[in-house]
């Protein structure tokens, strides 16, 4: 797999095992979870289950080095931007205020602004692992059977399911486009500034939609004269039925959803807050 896409790689792990409806239930209720709440507690036993599982699926750092290096460049980006547009959001969640640097005008730093943006990052560390870990470890045919599985329009899955298979022959596409524009004496490298490359970026993109284009014209006919829709229901080749290791998985899921979700909200507030 390219370190600039995700996409199914397949190895001899208890999560790709599992079936595709199994990781892709257990990730929705994951994000759910995730977005209800900010108690800190529950997000740091999450962040650590995400990164123990991403281990187990045996899933390699340079599988996505470059999907992790963007998010955490938008993980700053995001935190700058939060502090400079409500600096006192943090006070304003807790209620009190504890300052830890004073600074220009109504830009002072304070604990509980620090604790929030902190709870920002968790979040991220809650859910880009398993996110990762979905499409890394799921054949696309069998994602399109789960959410099929899950009450997802058939025609919509098997839309994802070709958008993922995809993704790599339009990389390669990309690569030989690149290749064949640098060997027409158009520079991408390093060796000229970052707005030349951007350029020789944007030569590359016509030909690249025109190509995805007739690839989706190819697709299309083709489903076309297999009558591709015409009936509600369908079977699927590469649909997984479920083991005891399935349902085992989803009922320490259930439980932990259950639970994560009682400890967020038992006190009235979905923030916890350690400075009362």
């Amino acid at each position: 797999m390219s370190r600039f896409m995700l996409s199914y790689i397949d190895r001899p792990s208890p999560v790709h095992r599992l079936s595709g409806a199994t990781k892709l239930i257990v990730f929705l209720l994951w994000s759910v979870l995730t977005m209800a709440g900010y108690d800190t507690r529950v997000m740091l036993v999450m962040s650590v289950l995400s990164i123990g599982v991403f281990i187990v699926s045996g899933t390699k750092f340079r599988d996505a080095s470059f999907i992790f290096k963007m998010l955490v460049l938008f993980m700053i980006i995001n935190i700058i931007t939060i502090y400079l547009f409500a600096p006192e959001q943090g006070v304003v969640i807790y209620g009190t205020r504890h300052i830890v640097l004073n600074g220009v005008g109504r830009f002072t730093l304070t604990k509980e602004q620090v604790f929030y943006e902190f709870n920002i990052l968790l979040k991220y560390s809650m859910m880009v692992p398993m996110a990762i870990i979905l499409i890394v470890t799921t054949h696309p045919s069998e994602f399109a059977a789960s959410l099929n599985r899950v009450g997802v329009n058939y025609s919509i899955a098997y839309a994802v399911s070709l958008a993922l298979r995809y993704i790599p022959d339009v990389e390669r596409d990309y690569e030989s486009i690149s290749q064949a524009q640098q060997g027409r004496g158009v520079e991408l490298s390093r060796k000229v500034s970052l707005a030349l490359r951007f350029k020789g970026a944007g030569r590359i993109l016509l030909p690249l939609v025109f190509s995805s284009l007739d690839r989706i014209d190819v697709i299309s006919q083709a489903m076309e004269l297999r009558s591709f829709g015409k009936h509600k229901r369908r079977t699927w080749y590469s649909g997984r039925p479920f083991t005891g290791a399935d349902v085992l998985v989803l009922i320490v899921a259930g439980l932990l959803f259950a639970l994560g979700m009682w400890i967020t909200f038992k006190d009235g507030s979905r923030f916890y807050n350690p400075f009362l």
